[in-house]
């Protein structure tokens, strides 16, 4: 082989080093795409995610707020104690303002701007941020009634839970609908987790702002955060200990440690005191642990509740020091390689699930954690393995969200393919009805909102408003996702939409009449006539100030003197008025009817409209078909129609139809459209008013429906009832209303699962169609709720019931000329055992407590017994097989729920039951729901008499209940059931 020159060695070995660059290069270029995946406009979606903010703002709107379909809302919160508790953010779909998690969105908000400033001001986006900032500060300010040492007292929830979440409206009439209640914190009854969080979202957010050069403000929200800090220290305690409501909702289930040790790292950050950082270090070593284990809590993540995976991830930042980094790097391994054979569940489409609840949110929290970790860790020269690690989960997870999934879809509302266009939020809905079905689609598009996602690791997903767990969208959700995706725009980049947000315009008539010719003679005009409030953009209500205008001709020998105007019928209350004639121009005038002392608002299928029947009358012969109000009008006995030749008014503001004015009658710019349960009136005789239209009446038949109406209990001057009605039609009822009369002296009481008035001796139960009681499937179909009442010594049974204006009974239905005012709001019982509903929320080690935020009420709980009066139960025939399954489903620290189903093998009925079993490690039931639960001991009794709705159990059928309870550690199965007596398999 021919030798080559040492020059040609050495331009060999320079081509050789020159490839071996590139292929390092292509090497890198390759693993960083394979670790981008798909890429994305990350400037148009942090753009987005921010809006979302402003949709879930309350109180007054400031200046600033881009959403064109919100309004003010909620401007008496606080009133109920004397304070100005206005302002804040919704939680999520409903509308109560709850501060725990308010707080831990606003830290996490901040937490991004800190790291990622620079992403933040080159995206556009810094203005909008600050602005959000600011606002939720404001709101924590106003909250701090109270910053003098010894006399803590902040403000940490507004609105009742259980109230709020039987409701389904938009926020700006939320106040027509309920009062809010406030609920504070003090020193006598602290809550270290909600003063602690408010700590460091104000010291977090002070260092934005400072950083943006407003001192004062920055300087405002330290010296603050230092007080509520000081309050979460020296007075401990759990808070939703004391914010009773909260703990159904949003419970402090990690404890307050980890807000001790979180408030201290983001004080040492804003102030630079050492104080902070010694104090959060020496509280660290008593954040959580995992079980029979001495390395802290790894298996959850950051969100809400517990702080603590972000404090290994600061503090290993911060110091440097190894036990933060082992922890930090531990919990990170855990959601991506694994740690001893446990990792995260991952669908086969990549996503990380951590729970069936917001899973989504679980995953882009880590995400922005992750890119903080793998930072830091690159920028003191760490392992390169781990810094790719970390960060190729975030882009990841970040990326399956924005569409690189399996079902190429995004699931942030407005960004990307095929997004989410239903969420499981009232005002992006935009109903009037109080009903999760209609309209079908959300009126308003809910940009930037990160929804909850599948809910187990099989990349499922359905857009479907009333599935909460998919659908659910919530401040907490958007926080981690949007901090996330400023770190995606750091590396990836995007161009923010110019035109953002365009502008929506309604869908339809907001606010707006139908009518039709209720009959018409030779000398009157008679008219039907319905006022509709359907508005969004925003929702709002015509609070005493609606009226509406009547135009007509007059002709012939006819003066105004000849004009006599009366109404037969309205729903508008007293202190209603017909005025005219008033002269419009030349021989056209107009009748003027004032709908005073009702509030007509978008809350429901009462709520929405109000109904007048009114007559023009004259002296001398009629002649209406010249009559601009009357040229169209729907034929007598059909239904009422949208019509324009009536103007509707919100006090001097015309809001809806065309005047007279000689020219061609112009076209309508929006067609309205009706409810969709709202069925046309049958015909009526002119002579007489038409009773207002009952809600979603079927046509009647044989064996319309029956009710079976049972006193279940009696004692004293009180008794208890339970009502069953059942469909017998071949025709779904969609919403009810059951109007019966009391036969002896009985008076109502406390009421569940429906609606309950009374007025004397007449009682009216109704639900919603989009209620979760309120719907009953044709040939059998049934509903159930119960009440309370008092009597005078005798309780009769009612013979006469009335569902929908029809007569309800075991032989068919016969039309009655009944008023039927059906009404949307469902309260569930207050003083029943309600099961828990947490928002999806973290036990700090392994599994995870009940149920989430939005949960609407849970079937039939057993409703009070004022007297101790066990429930009858029937035996089973000697011998009889039954069968019980008993599972535990979740269980954390302390704490576990369990299900339990009993199921009838035998041939007969069991009617009413008694279940005993005994635990066998000192369990105790705390609370449960669908049975009455009693506990002596380690013997546990659940009960339900035969008359309940969940008491009767059928050959071959079974009954569900729940409980929830506490363990000490050990917390095995029960293994002996007996059922009124007799012994269950199991």
């Amino acid at each position: 082989m021919k030798k080559l020159k040492k020059a040609s060695i050495w331009r060999v070995l320079a081509l050789l080093l020159v490839l071996a660059a590139i292929s390092v290069s292509l090497a890198a270029s390759a693993a960083k795409s394979e670790a981008a995946g798909s890429t994305y406009n990350y400037a148009e979606v942090l753009q987005k995610s921010l809006f979302f903010y402003e949709a879930q703002q309350s109180g007054e709107l400031p200046s600033w707020n881009r959403v064109t379909w919100r309004g003010d809302s909620a401007l008496k919160d606080g009133s109920d104690v004397g304070r100005d508790l206005t302002g804040g953010w919704y939680d999520a779909g409903d509308h109560v303002k709850f501060g725990l998690p308010m707080a831990a969105t606003t830290t996490m908000l901040a937490w991004g701007a800190v790291e990622y400033p620079d992403a933040y001001t080159n995206s556009g986006q810094m203005p909008h941020l600050l602005n959000n900032l600011r606002f939720v500060n404001d709101y924590f300010l106003k909250a701090f009634t109270n910053d003098t040492p010894g006399q803590y007292e902040f403000y940490g929830q507004v609105g009742k839970g259980g109230p709020d979440h039987s409701w389904w409206g938009s926020a700006e009439v939320l106040d027509y609908e309920m009062t809010r209640p406030s609920y504070k914190i003090t020193t006598t009854c602290p809550g270290s987790e909600l003063a602690g969080e408010t700590a460091a979202a104000m010291a977090a957010s002070s260092i934005v702002f400072r950083n943006s050069g407003d001192t004062a403000y920055a300087n405002l929200l330290v010296s603050k955060a230092k007080k509520l800090y000081d309050f979460a220290d020296t007075y401990r305690g759990k808070y939703s200990s004391c914010i009773t409501d909260a703990s159904s909702f949003y419970n402090s289930w990690s404890g307050y440690q980890d807000e001790i040790v979180w408030g201290a790292i983001w004080l040492y950050r804003a102030t630079g005191d050492a104080t902070y950082l010694a104090k959060a270090e020496a509280e660290y070593n008593n954040l959580n642990t995992e079980n029979q284990s001495t390395d802290r809590s790894y298996r959850w993540t950051q969100a809400w509740d517990d702080k603590g995976y972000g404090s290994y991830v600061l503090l290993a930042k911060l110091t440097g020091n190894q036990k933060y980094i082992t922890d930090a790097q531990r919990w990170l391994d855990f959601w991506t390689v694994g740690v001893n054979g446990n990792r995260v569940t991952y669908s086969p489409g990549g996503q990380a699930v951590l729970d069936q609840w917001g899973s989504l949110r679980y995953a882009a929290n880590t995400s922005f954690v992750a890119f903080v970790y793998s930072d830091w860790l690159a920028s003191v020269g760490g392992s390169q393995t781990l810094v790719s690690r970390y960060h190729d989960f975030g882009v990841r997870q970040i990326n399956y969200i924005l569409g690189d999934n399996p079902r190429n879809s995004s699931y942030v509302i407005g960004f990307g393919n095929n997004p989410p266009r239903n969420p499981h939020h009232r005002t992006a809905h935009g109903t009037w009805l109080d009903s999760l079905q209609s309209p079908e689609m959300s009126r308003h598009i809910l940009y930037g909102a990160l929804v909850g996602g599948p809910s187990t690791a099989n990349d499922a997903y359905t857009d479907d408003r009333g599935d909460y767990v998919m659908n659910e969208v919530a401040t907490d959700y958007n926080a981690g996702f949007t901090s996330a995706v400023a770190r995606m725009y750091k590396e990836f980049g995007g161009t923010p939409l110019a035109n953002f947000p365009v502008a929506e315009t309604p869908d339809s008539a907001e606010l707006f009449v139908e009518a039709g010719n209720n009959g018409q003679s030779a000398t009157e005009t008679k008219v039907r006539l319905y006022i509709r409030n359907h508005s969004a953009w925003p929702a709002r209500a015509l609070d005493g100030s609606a009226k509406f205008r009547y135009y007509f001709t007059l002709d012939g020998a006819a003066t105004p003197a000849n004009i006599n105007l009366s109404f037969s019928y309205s729903e508008c209350g007293t202190g209603s008025t017909l005025t005219g004639p008033h002269q419009f121009s030349g021989n056209i005038y107009y009748a003027e009817f004032s709908c005073k002392n009702r509030v007509i608002y978008p809350g429901g299928q009462s709520e929405h409209r109000a109904e007048v029947q009114f007559v023009i009358g004259s002296t001398v012969a009629w002649n209406p078909n010249n009559d601009w109000s009357y040229q169209s009008l729907s034929p007598q006995g059909t239904t009422p129609q949208v019509y324009q030749y009536i103007t509707l008014y919100d006090g001097n503001s015309k809001v809806w139809g065309v005047e007279p004015n000689g020219t061609p009658v112009p076209t309508s710019t929006g067609t309205a459209v009706p409810p969709t349960n709202t069925p046309g009136p049958s015909a009526t005789p002119s002579s007489t008013p038409l009773p207002p239209t009952p809600t979603n009446t079927p046509a009647p038949g044989a064996s319309y429906c029956s009710v079976d109406y049972v006193i279940s209990n009696q004692w004293g001057n009180g008794f208890q009832a339970e009502v069953k009605i059942t469909n017998r039609s071949s025709a779904a009822i969609n919403g009810w209303t059951l109007i019966w009369t009391f036969d002896g002296n009985e008076q109502m009481g406390q009421g569940w699962n429906a609606v309950i008035t009374s007025s004397g001796s007449r009682v009216t139960a109704s639900n919603s169609a989009g209620h979760w009681n309120g719907n009953m499937s044709a040939n059998g179909g049934s509903v159930a709720f119960g009440f309370q009442g008092s009597h005078n010594g005798t309780v009769l049974i009612p013979d006469d019931f009335v569902l929908n204006g029809f007569a309800c009974n075991d032989t068919g239905g016969t039309p009655v000329p009944t008023t039927v005012p059906p009404t949307a709001t469902t309260v569930p019982p207050t003083a029943t055992t309600v099961p828990p509903t947490a928002t999806t929320v973290p036990p700090t080690a392994t599994t995870v407590p009940p149920t989430p935020t939005t949960v609407p009420p849970t079937a039939t709980t057993v409703p009070p017994t004022p007297t101790t009066v066990p429930p009858t139960a029937t035996k089973p025939p000697s011998g009889a097989a039954c069968t019980v399954t008993y599972s535990i489903a979740s269980q954390w620290n302390s704490g576990f729920t369990a299900t339990i189903s009993i199921a009838n093998n035998s041939t007969a009925a069991v009617n009413g039951y008694n279940l005993v079993w005994s635990y066998g490690a000192g369990q105790t039931v705390t609370s449960g729901w669908n049975a009455a639960f009693a506990q002596s001991g380690s013997t546990v009794t659940a009960s339900n008499t035969a008359s309940h709705w969940n008491g009767t159990i059928r050959p071959g059928a079974s009954v569900s209940f729940g409980l929830q309870g506490t363990h000490t550690g050990s917390n095995p199965l029960p293994t002996q059931f007996t059922l009124n007596g007799i012994l269950c398999s199991n």
